[in-house]
């Protein structure tokens, strides 16, 4: 019997997930607050899991309040999925700049997430998994969210790059 974390969630170690990742989709609420307001509020999500780092989640337009996304100039290249498009996310005043980015064209591996839309918990005030505020990936490379149920060490932080 898998052991179960505070959350209720099964404990995973970031060091049993794949590679090549693996993307799957979990029934979980996922909410995205900045500036007061919210800018992702959904059911399920699809999430990818990679070795080393904890899962980033893709959430599908149809639960962000895009209004609040902004094109970016940034892109970025993922060996696994393709090239990453940024926004970013402006709420009044408070902008975080790059903070959301989508794979319009991903490889054939990960084209369920197309129109999805994953967020930088480094940059946003709040970030949601069901009820547990999310502790945000060390380091901007990757976009992992660390909740209760998965264990590290976790690759981003400074001095980490060579794992």
């Amino acid at each position: 019997m898998a052991e179960i974390a505070e959350n209720g969630k099964a404990i995973e170690s970031v060091w049993d997930y794949p590679r090549p990742p693996r993307l799957e989709q979990v029934e979980w609420r996922i909410r995205v607050v900045h500036g007061g307001a919210t800018i992702v509020d959904a059911p399920r999500v699809q999430r990818v899991l990679e070795t080393s780092q904890p899962p980033a989640y893709y959430v599908d337009e149809e639960f962000i309040d895009m209004s609040f996304l902004r094109p970016s100039e940034r892109q970025t290249f993922c060996e696994w999925k393709g090239v990453a498009t940024y926004a970013d996310v402006v709420v009044g005043d408070a902008i975080a700049t790059a903070a959301a980015w989508t794979y319009r064209d991903p490889t054939p591996s990960f084209v369920e997430i197309v129109g999805h839309w994953a967020f930088y918990a480094q940059s946003l005030d709040e970030c949601w998994v069901d009820d547990e505020r999310v502790v945000p990936n060390d380091g901007m490379f990757y976009g992992g969210w660390i909740t209760a149920n998965v264990t590290g060490p976790f690759k981003g932080a400074p001095g980490t790059s060579h794992w």
